[in-house]
């Protein structure tokens, strides 16, 4: 992928700038007018002077914003999957779902079913997300960048996954992270199925019956409380 002035190679920065309300507001509207020309033309085909136009700014306030495409993508990455996050976690959280009455594997799935609705399956954010992988994956800098970028979802997200389990009566069977991995990587392929299948209902459930099958593989019924009796075993009694 050729590389222009308006691409810098080195992963984002984490300088801080000064945002007033105005200067976010044009922030938004370069990161949503960015999103479309992504989408239209491949982020490796897209210049910053076509967001800025479609947005209606110049350079100038581009780079006032962001130092580069590139960083301005992690800022676009950053924002939607701390959204994606946060949805996730009222997911787990919520109570409006009533269990009581099912069986467990009805309540495993169901609960996984819940967490789904939330986790969007976007024509426009996938293109953009695969293409700039692949940007990546040829330069070691943005590589490690994203790789971070991974870790720290997946970080956020474990707490969150064994919450839900916990209120399906369930819990992980080894490393936390390997399930987040597995789940990450089903995610990614599983959208693929749905985004070529044109949102087919039959791929959405197919979705639904994959996950909730490697839940269930890598995770376990909680063991039951143990109960105080208040019997005394021998060492208790005196006399």
């Amino acid at each position: 992928m050729p590389t222009s002035p308006a691409r810098s190679s080195e992963p984002a920065t984490d300088t801080p700038r000064r945002v007033t309300k105005r200067r976010g507001q044009t922030r938004q509207r370069l990161l949503d007018a960015a999103v479309e020309v992504f989408a239209e033309n491949g982020f490796g085909r897209s210049t910053v002077e076509q967001i800025c136009e479609r947005g209606g700014y110049t350079r100038g306030a581009f780079y006032s914003n962001f130092a580069s495409l590139d960083e301005m993508f992690f800022a676009m990455w950053e924002q939607r999957s701390s959204a994606m996050l946060a949805h996730i976690r009222q997911a787990a959280d919520s109570s409006s779902i009533d269990l009581s009455g099912l069986s467990p594997a009805e309540k495993l799935r169901s609960g996984t079913a819940l967490v789904l609705d939330v986790v969007p399956v976007d024509d426009q954010w996938y293109r953009i997300n695969a293409e700039f992988t692949a940007h990546a994956l040829r330069n070691p800098s943005l590589k490690k960048a994203l790789a971070a970028r991974e870790h720290t979802i997946l970080d956020t997200i474990v707490p969150i996954l064994e919450t839900a389990l916990h209120r399906l009566g369930r819990r992980i069977d080894g490393d936390p992270r390997v399930l987040g991995r597995a789940l990450v990587a089903l995610h990614d392929g599983t959208s693929v199925q749905c985004l070529i299948e044109d949102e087919n209902a039959a791929a959405r459930e197919l979705r639904v019956e994959l996950f909730t099958r490697v839940v269930a593989a890598y995770t376990e019924p909680t063991p039951p409380t143990p109960t105080h009796t208040g019997k005394r075993g021998p060492r208790d009694r005196t006399g």
